[in-house]
């Protein structure tokens, strides 16, 4: 799902790259009320405020419609979780679909233990944009095509793209795959939360990354990191500065190709991200990644959890998946399986945390043990989960890493509590989620 970051931004690239622009522009259309870009369609309506898309106004209509970006540089803004819509600040609750502003919405704040919610949507931040400079792509997927099925890489031979990386990274008997939300927050230290993780990969060195709640901003941070280099990455540069958030994979295997599938029932521009990659003669791989919907509880009803528009997304992926021989799902599933069930898995699958680490709960998302969540309402949730069926590989090892503060760096937050208010100092991680790094090896 496209959004309007409210900011302008020039590309410097080639002609190609200003055609394309032209022509995207050209074919979406930005609704005036809750500014969302939405695709090329024969629908007359917004697909989020179901406002009358410009083509359907009379000309004297359109002459008087405010513009969607007339505020845009004044007012700060925070973007909801649920439908995207840019809010003022001073705003509490959505102005399209009344769910309510997080928990954690500054640096400084405020925050009344009376008034929050311990659900996983009551701690998740808005997405705050802060100032950039466009550069030249490096690495990005060039050829793109998007129908109204998927979005992937343009390659009707399917050939492979070959990188130039080392040949041990290719005939490996084993191979790692991380899957990471890197918190799409920008007002928190990002450029050193990101420079953090780049530090991990290039530790752990992973073959194939999952990233989710990647932003522009966040996108152009790791173009310029050392370790980008040596990945393909499945995001273009075209597509990354057009959209508010979204999911990325980087492979630094040969990759047949990547595709992307949106769910049918998302109402927050979620899709499944599929990479195929070939590791050896007759071993196909598929790596598919997501971030599933997100728990948003707000009025009228305070109970708006999407558990089964979450459901219905992961058996969903599954099902896409589940003809190739060798597969591996994982991101940000925002799964409670108190809420949510038991994860959808066929016969043949596994859930690698439960395999190789039983008895161990696998909290991704834990505001006890993430120092730099202090303050919020008690959660501790297994969000983040790998689903594998492999023929040819199995399931070695599974760990979670970016559990430590970043040495010398904090920040402040105000916490209410009744009358009183304190002043908290906290450490800063790389995220607010932990990652989880998968090994698997031949059979």
């Amino acid at each position: 799902m496209s959004h309007s970051f409210k900011k302008t931004f020039s590309l410097s690239t080639s002609q190609t790259l200003e055609k394309y622009s032209l022509l995207v522009k050209s074919m979406a259309w930005t609704c005036s009320r809750c500014t969302f870009i939405n695709p090329p369609s024969q629908k007359p309506t917004c697909q989020i405020c179901l406002s009358p898309s410009p083509s359907s106004l009379p000309s004297s209509s359109l002459s008087s419609a405010p513009s969607p970006f007339s505020a845009a540089t004044t007012t700060p803004k925070w973007s909801c979780k649920a439908c995207t819509f840019l809010n003022p600040y001073r705003n509490t609750n959505c102005e399209v679909c009344g769910a309510r502003a997080s928990a954690l919405s500054s640096i400084s704040i405020i925050e009344d233990d009376d008034e929050l919610d311990s659900a996983v949507g009551s701690v998740f931040l808005p997405l705050r944009a802060c100032k950039r400079k466009n550069r030249d792509p490096i690495g990005a997927v060039d050829d793109c095509v998007e129908t109204d099925d998927f979005r992937g890489v343009k390659s009707a031979s399917k050939e492979v793209i070959s990188l130039d990386v080392p040949s041990s990274a290719i005939d490996s008997k084993t191979l790692k795959i991380l899957s990471y939300n890197v918190w799409f927050r920008e007002d928190l230290e990002m450029h050193k939360r990101m420079k953090a993780l780049g530090d991990l990969i290039q530790l752990h060195s992973p073959h194939l990354i999952c990233f989710q709640e990647v932003t522009p901003n966040i996108y152009d941070i790791f173009q310029q990191s050392s370790w980008w280099k040596g990945y393909r990455c499945s995001v273009s540069n075209e597509m990354a500065f057009t959209r508010p958030y979204f999911c990325m994979q980087l492979s630094n295997l040969p990759v047949k190709s990547f595709n992307c599938k949106p769910f049918s029932n998302s109402i927050m521009g979620r899709e499944l991200c599929v990479a195929e990659v070939e590791v050896e003669t007759n071993k196909p791989l598929v790596i598919a990644t997501s971030h599933l919907e997100s728990p948003c509880p707000a009025p009228p009803k305070w109970d708006q959890m999407f558990s089964k528009e979450r459901v219905y997304q992961a058996k969903e992926a599954v099902n896409f998946l589940k003809e190739n021989p060798n597969i591996i799902f994982c991101g940000d599933m925002n799964w409670d399986d108190k809420l949510d069930g038991s994860f959808p898995l066929l016969d043949g699958w596994v859930d690698a945390w439960a395999q190789l680490r039983p008895g161990e709960n696998g909290w991704t998302y834990d505001t006890k043990s993430n120092q730099m969540l202090s303050g919020n309402r008690t959660l501790q949730k297994r969000l983040d989960r790998f689903v594998c069926n492999l023929r040819d590989f199995k399931v070695s090892t599974i760990e979670m890493i970016g559990v430590d503060a970043i040495p010398g760096l904090s920040y402040c937050k105000e916490k209410k509590v009744k009358t009183e208010v304190k002043k908290l100092v906290l450490p800063v991680l790389p995220s607010d989620h932990y990652g989880l790094l998968l090994t698997i090896s031949n059979q």
